[in-house]
């Protein structure tokens, strides 16, 4: 193998690199649909399946204890989320190296703009990447 195909694969690697964390970082920001859940709201949900467990039938029991074992992964993932906000993504600089990277990283595996827009990046991102509709 040649150190120039050497230098190409690692800029490839490099590349996806880029655009894989832009758009986590840009899916990380989507909003979620629906009312949002906090922890207290959790806790208060956990305490009421708790109360009900005791007096419930067996088939009630079993789904309620599935619901309690559902809303402690989330409540724990939620505090995570939370733990997570304290040190948040820097988008903007995330959003350079796309810049920087993307039009390449595009051709190179024949994605649309159309994809990318799918995806969740900005017509005007797209437009500073050099990436038109075209």
């Amino acid at each position: 193998m040649t150190d120039e195909h050497k230098a190409a694969l690692a800029e490839g690697r490099n590349q996806g690199r880029t655009v894989r964390s832009y758009l986590k970082a840009l899916e990380h920001q989507k909003p979620k649909r629906g009312p949002r859940r906090t922890p207290e709201s959790l806790e208060k949900q956990l305490a009421t399946i708790t109360a009900d467990l005791a007096g419930a039938e067996p088939l009630k029991r079993l789904q309620l204890t599935q619901e309690r074992l559902n809303l402690r992964a989330e409540l724990e993932e939620r505090k995570r989320a939370i733990a997570d906000q304290d040190s948040p993504l820097d988008i903007a600089a995330l959003e350079l190296a796309f810049v920087d990277c993307a039009q390449a990283y595009g051709a190179r595996k024949g994605i649309s703009y159309a994809a990318w827009r799918e995806c969740g990046v900005k017509s005007a991102v797209l437009k500073r990447a050099g990436i038109g509709r075209s």
